[in-house]
């Protein structure tokens, strides 16, 4: 095993990347796969139908259900809510769940609810408590209920001034028709 598998977690898929940590109560089921070098913290449930890609952050108290799709470097905050059926009833399930995905070096903040069939664009930012109702574009920050535009942030987190500059890494970016993009010096 080329993973760190705390002894109170069931882990009953194979399919675990290199260097991944799972630590305690978390229960990840056999058909999900998660990649290299993530980190699922304790009381977290990983359904069948799942894939978290490389370098991902699952903090505690999270469930990720059937059709969450988690790409590389996002951060997922604690007790963080998908869902996967927009019309749930006991025992009646859906021939294909619902699919969400969450973007390359997306943030979602703590006790975020992320309502199915969303995207969260790569780099987005979810604020904590936001519930998102609809698709995140890339480079966006939202927060609220339900989650609202407040502005854009840059590759490392940080907003953005009204110039579309980040005060803190000093890149320049600029709105173009298919979204922001970062302008090359």
């Amino acid at each position: 095993m080329s993973y760190f598998k705390h002894e109170n977690a069931i882990v009953e898929t194979e399919d675990i990347g290199d260097q991944t940590r799972i630590w305690a109560f978390a229960h990840i089921l056999s058909g999900a796969k998660v990649g290299e070098n993530c980190n699922i913290n304790d009381h977290t449930f990983i359904e069948n139908d799942v894939i978290i890609g490389n370098n991902v952050t699952v903090k505690s108290g999270v469930y990720i259900w059937d059709g969450v799709r988690i790409h590389d470097n996002a951060f997922i905050g604690p007790n963080v809510t998908f869902t996967n059926d927009l019309n749930p009833r006991s025992k009646q399930y859906p021939a294909e769940f619902i699919k969400t995905t969450v973007g390359v070096f997306a943030s979602i903040g703590a006790n975020s609810t992320i309502v199915a069939g969303n995207t969260i664009g790569k780099y987005a930012m979810i604020g904590a408590g936001s519930v998102v109702t609809k698709n995140i574009p890339d480079h966006t920050l939202w927060y609220g209920n339900p989650a609202k535009f407040k502005g854009y942030v840059c590759n490392c987190g940080s907003k953005l001034t009204n110039d579309f500059v980040c005060e803190k890494c000093e890149l320049q970016f600029e709105i173009l028709q298919d979204g922001l993009k970062e302008k090359l010096k």
